[in-house]
């Protein structure tokens, strides 16, 4: 006799799955800033005091980008002009024409290894990926008309509905202003209400708290974690795998 399901109760493990990974990374990156042993206790100790804090001033904190964004926040120009944006931020597909700002900004220290796996190289093998592979679809980020980054799919398996998603915000002086958020949103967009995908996953390092934390505010969740599965320098590293649906993004991001 086969038992029930419990929905709630697989979603728990996979949220419990992602928090020991997340603080597995953080205990990593406090070791390398030389942080001691006995001072980790300490700094579990601040970081409750701060949680108290921010609950004290200002409320539970948002769990998703809904209070950012909503489904009303999209211009959905694809029809008209193959274009998609939210605010300031706006999607058009790649063409050649930004071949050498792509390859600049990976050729900068530290953001291929951002990558699972990292892009190609060489710049004709880097092209052939980006416009030339047809499971392959990329877009070229503008923030208020200027072109920043790059946001697409890959992988794309149109007979299963699902694809990988992987993002670029190469400008430096477009960082850490919402554009990335922006992006994702628009891209999500386009994956689900255009292409009509069922699934949308990213690959992440283990040590890449900032991005896990991003993708689960957004909605994915962890879908698995495989040990060892890239080979970085001399050393092996843990890959993670999040995923998002349709139905659950919808249902975040509707207007209320």
């Amino acid at each position: 006799m086969n038992t029930p399901i419990d929905e709630d109760k697989i979603g728990q493990d996979r949220r419990d799955q992602m928090l020991k990974l997340v603080s597995k990374g953080f205990y990593k990156e406090l070791v390398n800033y030389g942080v001691k042993s006995e001072e980790i206790i300490r700094v579990a100790s601040h970081l409750l005091d701060n949680l108290i804090n921010q609950r004290t001033a200002k409320g539970e904190a948002a769990e998703f980008y809904d209070t950012l964004f909503t489904l009303n926040d999209i211009v959905d120009q694809w029809n008209d002009s193959q274009q998609i944006a939210v605010h300031n931020v706006s999607l058009r597909p790649l063409d050649s024409s930004l071949m050498e700002n792509i390859v600049d900004w990976l050729g900068r220290p530290g953001v291929s290894e951002l990558f699972v796996p990292p892009f190609p190289k060489a710049e004709a093998d880097l092209r052939a990926h980006l416009l030339e592979t047809p499971s392959n679809r990329y877009f070229a980020i503008h923030c208020d008309g200027q072109a920043v980054g790059i946001v697409g799919g890959e992988n794309i398996d149109v007979a299963n509905g699902k694809m990988e998603m992987k993002k670029l915000v190469g400008d430096s002086d477009s960082r850490g202003k919402g554009v990335g958020k922006k992006a994702t949103f628009a891209f999500l967009y386009y994956a689900f209400r255009i292409l009509k995908t069922h699934k949308v996953y990213v690959h992440s390092r283990d040590i890449n708290i900032r991005n896990i934390n991003l993708n689960s505010r957004f909605g994915f969740i962890l879908e698995g974690i495989f040990l060892e599965d890239l080979r970085v320098d001399k050393t092996h590293q843990d890959v993670v795998r999040m995923a998002l649906f349709e139905s659950f993004w919808t249902e975040i991001f509707s207007p209320n």
